[in-house]
């Protein structure tokens, strides 16, 4: 016969284990409670840097109110949170987090560091944790307000969670899901996604709308078909925003971003509801975009039904989940006048096409003709298959190519803390203008024209742009958002600077007279400044200067893009002449200035072919993605409006 087991208490280490992998179930849960954690700071900055997955390092830095220094002895410890203090509380709470267990549980399957600094402190401090505890020494450094949490080796102590995971790109997928919700959701909060050592995949920027952030995250095609939805019930106590695409759009998976009082969270019932009202519209296998906001009073919601916080219950569920079917209908059916039924014109003396008549039955005003249809797609035709070029990457490389090649190496990427480049960035995002980066944000490439100028379509409007204007406000905004992180484009044979200085002083556009000095004189003047700033600019820049006073490497700042060596030697001068070294903020501001200008100019050695293709396929995609436009691009006349259709329908129905 056999005995009973006999009941033991478990380790405390094991329950914590056991606790954290409730809350902390991959990479994209973990990071998911630190956003939160930043919201509730009220942080209108939130920047993260995933590596491999956010298996090997996972870093999110906020520029929120910052923990107290007495506060990190016991700020991993379960149960120990500044947002709840009464069981009674959960029926008015108004913050993400309540529960004291989000760091405790990811201290105990990863190792966790914080550095933090408050408003009155004179300096941070960095902690790091392992199982809840304190590790060591809380240490004064320095860092701006806010808080920094660096999460590395996720999972190290439990290899069988680890081993279940995914590969990291579909983990790196799980976790651009949970910043796109957020983002969305928090328009007056800027975030920033990336991978370490690349180029953001996700950047929106602060005091942003939730209908720009949808366009900015998801894409135009889904931005063009939104449609507002709004509803408020006073009895059931109720308020609901939110964007919903119209009856002309489908993808084939669902997007359903579902927050109630603020909380990103699921419900199944809401799902299948909305899914039967787009059934009716939609072909089979087709699906929406959905994006609710659901304030509900806090005494008819339950948040503590999980510890993730994924789930709530809610009284009047049933009530609740009909009133928004009805509204997202009623929206539907009000916007039911932009569904497009496309037909294609008939050429001269062709038959009507079999059952015409029907469509003519149908009881359409022939006066509101939709002729608003617009290519967008990339397999468009572009302006040189008119005149049957073929603009395609070769490899007949002008001698700036032959000079040069990529060099890249896998770093980790840095992100600046100096107060002079944030600030440079934060003017850059003050002075946007949101109607442009609309246009910018959705353009479609037509062609080049020439060296200087290039046509793009936005919806039902043509433009003549300014490339050479454009290409260098993005140089310059690349070299303020990456500083820091660049990658180099080496010169194969390093250039002497004395040479570069002599032939820029020679040449006519650098203004030198007689009454300047000899030449000579200058150029060793000017390459004892540039080598006198070497160690800055190769630390910041990636440009390169040996001891020997040889150029060897300049950034690379547009991926793919390559600038003509014709303007080098004037590009040492002006850094030598008119950057302002003597002041940090202006020194930056200035080099960036003078650098995008020398990589916004195209000689005409430069091959035709090889600068249509860099155009299109790396400066203006580079513009499309990244661009900030300023206020002043509405009045300097780098954006043209050459042509409108439906002007232009108008021009012909009159023929």
């Amino acid at each position: 016969m056999m005995e009973p087991g006999t009941i033991r208490r478990l380790d405390e280490a094991v329950v914590n284990r056991i606790a954290a992998g409730e809350i902390i179930q991959r990479p994209a849960n973990a990071l998911k409670e630190m956003i939160e954690n930043s919201l509730d700071a009220k942080s209108t900055s939130i920047q993260i840097i995933v590596k491999v997955g956010g298996l090997k390092s996972l870093q999110i830095q906020d520029n929120g109110t910052g923990i107290r220094r007495e506060d990190l002895g016991i700020v991993c410890e379960r149960f120990t949170t500044s947002k709840l203090q009464n069981f009674e509380d959960l029926s008015v709470i108004d913050t993400y987090g309540f529960r004291g267990e989000a760091l405790a549980s990811i201290s105990h399957v990863a190792h966790l560091t914080i550095t933090t600094k408050t408003r009155n402190e004179q300096c941070a401090f960095r902690a790091s944790y392992e199982d809840g505890k304190l590790k060591g020494e809380i240490k004064p450094c320095a860092c701006n307000q806010g808080t920094q949490i660096t999460v590395e080796e996720l999972f190290y102590n439990v290899p069988m969670r680890k081993q279940a995971l995914k590969a990291p790109n579909e983990e790196f997928q799980k976790i651009t899901e949970v910043v796109s919700k957020y983002a969305v959701h928090n328009p007056q909060t800027s975030f920033m996604l990336k991978k370490f050592g690349e180029n953001a995949t996700i950047r929106t920027q602060a005091k942003s709308t939730v209908e720009n952030n949808i366009k900015t995250i998801h894409g135009p095609s889904i931005g063009k078909a939104l449609l507002k939805v709004a509803m408020e019930n006073k009895i059931l106590q109720m308020i609901v925003n939110g964007y919903v695409t119209n009856v002309n759009f489908s993808q084939k998976k669902a997007i359903f971003l579902l927050f109630i009082n603020h909380r990103a969270v699921e419900s199944v019932n809401l799902r299948k509801a909305i899914d039967q009202v787009y059934s009716l519209y939609l072909p089979k296998g087709s699906a929406p975009f959905i994006y609710l906001s659901i304030e509900l009073h806090p005494n008819n919601v339950d948040v503590n039904v999980h510890p993730t916080k994924h789930e709530v219950h809610f009284l009047h569920e049933e009530e609740i989940v009909d009133q928004i079917k009805e509204a997202i209908e009623r929206t539907l059916l009000g916007g039911n006048e932009s569904r497009s039924f496309y037909t294609q014109a008939l050429l001269p003396g062709a038959s009507d096409p079999p059952n015409s008549a029907k469509l003519n039955e149908s009881g359409s005003d022939k006066s509101k003709l939709e002729y608003k249809f617009v290519r967008t797609s990339h397999s468009d035709q572009k302006l040189e298959k008119f005149f049957g070029i073929n603009v395609s990457r070769n490899a007949s490389f002008n001698e700036s190519y032959e000079k040069t090649k990529i060099f890249k190496q896998e770093k980790i990427f840095r992100e600046t803390k100096l107060t002079s480049i944030l600030n440079l960035r934060r003017s850059v995002e003050d002075d946007c203008d949101r109607d442009l980066r609309k246009i910018f944000n959705e353009l479609a490439f037509i062609g080049v024209i020439d060296r200087t100028q290039a046509l793009i379509q936005y919806d039902t409007k043509m433009f003549l742009t300014s490339t050479k204007v454009l290409c260098e406000e993005l140089c310059y905004q690349m070299l303020l958002y990456n500083f820091g992180n660049f990658d180099c484009i080496n010169f194969s044979d390093p250039l002497p600077l004395l040479e570069l200085a002599t032939l820029a002083l020679q040449d006519p556009e650098s203004g030198w007279t007689e009454q300047d000095g000899p030449i000579p004189e200058l150029a060793e003047r000017i390459v004892e400044i540039l080598s006198s700033r070497a160690a800055l600019m190769r630390e910041y820049f990636n440009l390169c200067i040996s001891a020997e006073g040889h150029i060897e490497a300049i950034p690379l700042i547009i991926e793919d893009y390559i600038p003509s060596i014709v303007y080098l030697p004037q590009y040492i001068l002006r850094l030598a002449t008119e950057v302002e070294w003597d002041d940090e903020q202006d020194c930056f501001k200035t080099f960036c200035r003078e650098t995008a200008k020398y990589y916004a100019r195209v000689a005409l050695t430069k091959n035709e072919q090889e600068y249509k293709w860099e155009a299109e396929h790396a400066v203006y995609s580079a513009i499309k993605q990244y661009l900030i436009p300023p206020r002043a691009f509405a009045k300097n006349g780098c954006l043209l409006q050459v042509a409108n259709l439906p002007d232009l329908y108008r021009v012909f129905e009159r023929c």
